[in-house]
């Protein structure tokens, strides 16, 4: 146990994932303060967090009467156990009830019945007193008078946990009462196991009830942050999450069950939850009730998972039926017409843990032989392969054909089980490790870099130095998209020096993604380090990805250093062998130099090049870094919306794959993106959302993206002292080697130091901008310049031509939005040097570009300039409509979001917005498509 590692402070740890329910439930409490009441049953599996939401209820019941109880097993068959618990301290009450309700409660306290009083169907009443033989009701209405009594001075909150294990009269009592709780200020919550009632309907069928669904993964992580803080790595994090299937117990249980040796990585992380630990003895109290035949069923779910869920259904159909309905009822399968699976809140891994061996090998079998009779022979391997219990070269074989056919349709999960049983099956170590690597590579195709890092940590040992490079390749690949790029550089420099003698452009494709760690962490002087090593290792006559490697390192790191004019041909080169090459990662460096050349249309056309090459060749782990230069080119020409459409995709991609750092870059991009807009609050929540991990790991590219958007809001909202200050800090810390960004931030700092009246900053500043866009920038960049010369003239003629030249060229250079930002700041020189004519020309036309990249806030901006030039009215010029429907392209995920059945609050999570830009798009949307309801939106989508 680890219990010495949660360095959490001694205190209730929140509740996780659990914030509408708790707001539900929060809510029928304020309600019953103002005199009504409510019951509701909280149902959920076992280890859902129903005790944690109670407890955190009842610790929200400022005022209130809080009355507890917990149904258990060795109570269930003692009438009123639970009753007793609950009502325990309201006994001084019962003076206060008419004579007939209180002596129906005298066996609630344990005391012999009064004389006529009899009981029906365990439920006792009362004879004696009310006259009345036989009075079934006498309890349970005894039971709400008296909360109802405790209610008329303050608020009653009843927490029933495991309300479904309560003897028969007491649940039956609570039951009645809570159908009646809202005649009073009382709230009565039953906590309950999801499964009901496996006898027939449950005593609380037809109260309200909320269903505790499985955590998210990064609810579980914060989870799993709260027990164990920073000592929990985050690849291990990872693996528990998958484990865990979203159960917050299981989360718990097997954080308690690390050890040292788990956390440094000397022993591969557990597979279940713990055997003796309280969620799998729940499961298996659940199995234990099944018949042998139901039990059978669900094996054949636990094993199947998802690929083989409708041979299951095949396999099971071939019974009577009677089987699966038993284990749909006890909540542990679902079925569907053509498939079979285990219930989506019960974590598979315990259901394998506590099933008996011979019941899963069984189950293999059946599935085995379901497989052969469709003529799915590959699956029949897989499960034949699944009960051997030695060494198998026969089975080998087929289960690396399985794998390598997997593998070419793109099917890498397949070719990664497949691949890890072949290697258990393998009888000697360095196949075991060869097919582990493969397994390993498989499970980075599809998403799932903990189970990679898994794989890549259990072959270490086993593989001899040719293969280890390779390991090593590909865990710094893995540390490069999710970890610490610094210390990815560190570990693929080494390998590439490894690999250099024997596998040429698998080193070329080290020093590649060595060179993209240091460019994410900031890093120059490792950077130019690197590049000294393709220099050697890649010579003129290697391979063309070597060949594209070297002038890369060549031109990016002239880039570093300032020296543009010899970085501009090996750039222009670059470019051109991206251009002439399929290989993706080839197309991305090339995007990447066009972008530093300033092209905006070949960089991006190179980066969705780059992203098709990767789905083709079925590995879609390029695809996020290539949608990155995607987006900042369109970002580079003004083209705003297809920069955002670039970038949430790059992020739903990143997120898939489990590549974090590759999320932060599209998070900052998307935060850029809003700042450009004027958007603050989606801004500000992008970058927050990003920060942590921008400290934690280290990353210095988005850190400067994101130093420079947070600068930007400053400006667009007339800070300048801020967004100066804001500018400042880029040349400190990581974010000061990121020279690409920091050069190309210039003309927002050169505008934000002019109104601060740092004029002598500016030009200096300007000096290296001019230098790069002459030579390497293009004319986008040399637009910029000739704008921030407009800022800095002292003559009025001089600051007139330069704007004239700078519209001129952003014209040239299709770039709408740094065009209407220029024709902004030119109208408000013209305004004041008493030329409002001349500004309203210029204005009308920033107003309608504005309105056209769905810059609301610069349009309101533009248009307050053009009523302060004398201009009628508010000043806003129509644009056209964007799209079928007219929706821009933000508008279209939200109303697609929406029409999926998202609320405001998932809406804003998933696209990194604010609830307020939510609330605003919806209102044009609704206007835009003419509906009045969410409902109106789904039926128009669908």
């Amino acid at each position: 146990m680890l219990a010495v590692w949660d360095d959490t402070p001694a205190r209730a740890r929140p509740v996780r994932g659990r914030d509408r329910e708790l707001a539900t439930l929060t809510e029928l409490l304020e309600v019953a303060a103002r005199g009504r009441g409510a019951g509701i049953v909280v149902a959920g599996a076992p280890g859902s967090g129903k005790s944690a939401l109670l407890d955190a209820l009842s610790d929200r019941a400022d005022g209130a009467l809080v009355l507890r109880a917990e149904g258990s097993a060795a109570e269930a068959g003692v009438p009123y156990a639970g009753l007793e618990q609950l009502l325990r301290p309201l006994t001084e009450l019962t003076a206060l009830l008419p004579p007939d309700r209180a002596q129906a409660l005298r066996p609630v306290w344990g005391l012999p019945a009064a004389s006529g009083i009899s009981g029906d169907s365990g439920v006792s009443g009362v004879s004696g007193v009310s006259g009345v033989n036989n009075a079934p009701l006498a309890v349970p209405s005894a039971v709400a008078a008296l909360l109802g009594a405790a209610a008329r001075t303050r608020p009653v909150l009843c927490c029933v946990d495991a309300a479904h294990l309560l003897d028969d009269p007491s649940l039956a009592a609570l039951t009645f009462a809570a159908r009646r709780a809202g005649r009073a200020g009382m709230v009565l919550v039953l906590a309950v196991e999801s499964a009901g009632s496996p006898a027939g309907a449950a005593p609380w069928t037809g109260l309200p009830q909320l269903r505790l669904g499985g955590l998210s993964d990064e609810h579980a992580r914060t989870l799993l942050h709260d027990r164990l803080g920073s000592a929990l790595p985050h690849d291990l994090a990872d693996t528990l999450v998958d484990i865990a299937d979203g159960n917050p117990l299981a989360l718990v249980e097997l954080a308690e069950s690390l050890t040292p040796d788990h956390l440094c990585g000397r022993a591969s992380p557990p597979e279940a939850p713990p055997a003796d630990g309280r969620l799998c003895r729940a499961l298996a109290a659940r199995v234990r009730a099944l018949s042998p035949a139901a039990r059978d069923v669900v094996a054949i779910a636990a094993v199947a998972g998802d690929l083989d869920s409708g041979p299951a259904h095949r396999a099971v159909a071939r019974d009577d039926g009677s089987a699966l309905a038993e284990a749909a009822r006890h909540g542990l399968v679902t079925s569907q017409t053509d498939a079979v699976r285990l219930a989506p809140d019960i974590v598979s891994s315990a259901v394998r843990t506590v099933l008996p061996p011979r019941d899963l090998t069984r189950a293999h079998q059946r599935l085995a032989a379901e497989a052969e009779r469709a003529g799915d022979r590959d699956r029949a391997v897989w499960h034949r392969a699944a009960t051997a219990t030695a060494p198998s070269p026969e089975l080998v074989r087929e289960l690396d054909a399985v794998a390598s056919r997997a593998r070419a349709a793109a099917a890498h999960a397949t070719a990664a089980a497949a691949g890890e049983r072949a290697a258990v099956l393998s009888p000697r170590p360095g196949e075991r490790a060869r097919r582990l690597v493969a397994a390993a590579a498989d499970h980075w195709a599809s998403g799932r870099p903990q189970r990679a890092r898994t794989a890549l940590r259990t072959a270490v040992p086993l593989a001899d130095r040719a293969l280890g490079a390779r390991i090593s390749r590909l865990a710094g690949e893995i540390e490069l998209r999710r970890g610490d790029p610094t210390v990815a550089a560190t570990e693929l420099v080494s390998t590439a020096r490894m690999l250099a003698p024997t596998h040429g452009e698998l080193a070329a494709t080290a020093l590649m993604l060595a060179g993209e760690a240091s460019f994410v962490a900031g890093d120059n002087a490792r950077y130019c380090h690197t590049a000294r090593d393709a220099a050697a290792l890649c010579g003129p006559e290697s391979w063309p990805v070597a060949r594209v490697v070297q002038e890369h390192f060549t031109a990016m790191s002239a880039t570093f250093l300032g020296r543009h004019r010899d970085a501009a041909g090996p750039l222009r080169h670059l470019v051109r062998l991206g251009e002439d090459t399929p290989d993706a990662t080839a197309k991305t460096l090339a995007s990447q130099a066009a972008f530093t050349l300033g092209d905006a249309e070949r960089s991006r056309d190179l980066a969705l090049g780059a992203a098709v090459a990767a789905r083709a060749r079925g590995d879609e782990s390029g695809v996020p870094w290539a949608l990155v230069y995607a987006a900042l080119s369109a970002l580079l020409s003004g083209q705003l919306a297809t920069a955002t459409t670039a970038a949430l995709e790059g992020l739903q991609v990143a997120r898939s794959l489990g590549q974090s750092n590759s999320a932060v870059d599209h998070v900052t991009v998307l935060a850029m993106l809003a700042a450009l807009q004027g958007d603050q609050d989606t801004a500000l929540a992008r970058l927050r959302a990003a920060q942590s991990e921008l400290v934690e790991r280290g990353l210095g590219r988005p850190s400067a993206l994101a130093a420079w958007a947070a600068a930007c809001v400053d400006l667009a909202h007339d800070r300048p002292a801020e967004a100066f200050d804001r500018f400042r800090t880029m040349a400190v810390g990581r974010s000061r080697h990121c020279v690409p960004l920091r050069v190309m931030a210039v003309p927002h700092f050169v505008e934000a130091a002019v109104r601060c009246g740092e004029r002598d900053t500016a030009r200096r500043a300007l000096e290296t901008f001019e230098g790069w866009a002459a030579t390497t920038g293009g004319t986008a960049r040399v637009a910029l310049a000739h704008r921030c010369h407009a800022l800095l003239a002292e003559d009025d003629g001089e600051a007139r031509a330069r704007f004239t030249e700078a519209v001129t060229l952003h014209r040239e250079a299709d770039s709408p939005y740094d065009l209407a930002v220029t024709q902004l700041l030119y109208a408000s020189h013209l305004r004041r040097s008493r030329s409002p004519g001349q500004a309203r020309d210029v204005l009308r036309e920033a107003v309608h570009l504005f309105d056209d990249l769905g810059a609301t806030h610069w349009v309101e901006r533009a248009s307050r300039e053009l009523r302060a030039c004398g201009h009628p009215g508010r000043g806003r010029v129509a644009a056209p409509r964007r799209g079928a429907s007219g929706l821009s392209p933000q508008q279209e995920r939200i109303a697609q979001l929406v029409a999926e059945g998202a609320t405001n609050k998932e809406i804003a999570a998933r696209l990194f917005i604010s609830h307020r830009t939510v609330d605003h798009h919806l209102r044009n949307i609704f206007a835009k498509l003419d509906v009045r309801s969410r409902v109106e939106l789904a039926a128009h989508f669908h």
